[in-house]
């Protein structure tokens, strides 16, 4: 492998440690999310426990075992998966800061996601394993019947990350041409986290709802990983899942690239 792919293999793998860094540093507000996390938690499961029950048992593929790690697993998820649009990078375009890391030899894009997924996988850690060991030992929840399951199920939860770091980053870059993007990240904060499943699974949506939450990118952040973790979603549908997470993920980061470059242009004009 030629040095020069290593060298900056090396880089962005230092910026994720150096999220992951920074974000250890909140431990205090990581036991609050966590607190958070198993409140909500415990009040969906009175709520969706209900609603299989008055089903009689099974709601669309969904019994309570299954349901149980739909709502844990999404719970855990919520320090590590970002469906709010906020991105440190937003504040750098804003105050002109960006300019400064365009002088560096880094890729500006790459380098905001690797810091971002730096402090989502610290939040696992904290938040995530407490969260859904409550599921598994206090409420009980499907888990995967097969090693496969939990390796899979691991790849699905990193791409899902990552994911979501990726489409983040376009409401930042949005700040290029908009004066103000606080309400561009409370539309993307709500439409997200309704398509990504965060309150109910979206196979419990109607037909023609189900569809134009998939043609988004949301359910490869939480619902996709979600299903490949849960164990309901196995084999070649599991791959499948991931296959899909890949593909918004290129097309994440290409948009992204181009925003980026575009904006670097912009930046340059309005600069002189």
């Amino acid at each position: 492998m030629p040095t020069s792919l290593l060298t900056t293999g090396r880089t962005y793998r230092r910026l994720v440690v150096a999220g992951f860094r920074r974000q250890s540093t909140y431990r205090l507000a990581a036991f609050g999310g966590f607190v958070a996390n198993t409140t909500f938690g415990l009040l969906k499961v009175a709520i969706l426990f209900a609603t299989v029950r008055a089903a009689g048992g099974e709601l669309n593929g969904y019994d309570i075992g299954a349901i149980s790690a739909y709502i844990w697993i999404s719970q855990a998820m919520l320090g590590s998966v970002n469906l709010n649009g906020r991105t440190d990078i937003a504040g750098r375009i804003k105050d002109g800061g960006i300019v400064v890391d365009f002088l560096r030899p880094l890729n500006i894009q790459a380098a905001s996601i690797a810091t971002e997924v730096g402090q989502a996988i610290f939040a696992l850690i904290p938040r995530g394993l407490p969260t859904v060991s409550i599921g598994i030992f206090v409420v009980g929840m499907n888990v995967p019947s097969a090693a496969s399951g939990y390796l899979l199920g691991a790849v699905s939860l990193l791409l899902g990350i990552v994911v979501s770091a990726t489409t983040a980053y376009l409401v930042a870059a949005a700040g290029f041409w908009l004066v103000e993007t606080r309400g561009l990240q409370v539309l993307y904060m709500v439409v997200s986290g309704f398509f990504a499943g965060l309150y109910v699974p979206i196979d419990l949506f109607p037909d023609a709802l189900r569809i134009a939450a998939e043609c988004t990118p949301f359910p490869a952040m939480l619902m996709y990983p979600v299903d490949v973790l849960s164990g309901r979603v196995t084999g070649l549908d599991a791959l499948g899942l991931i296959g899909l997470q890949l593909m918004w993920l290129t097309l994440a980061a290409l948009v992204g690239h181009l925003m980026t470059r575009a904006g670097r242009r912009t930046l340059e004009v309005q600069g002189g």
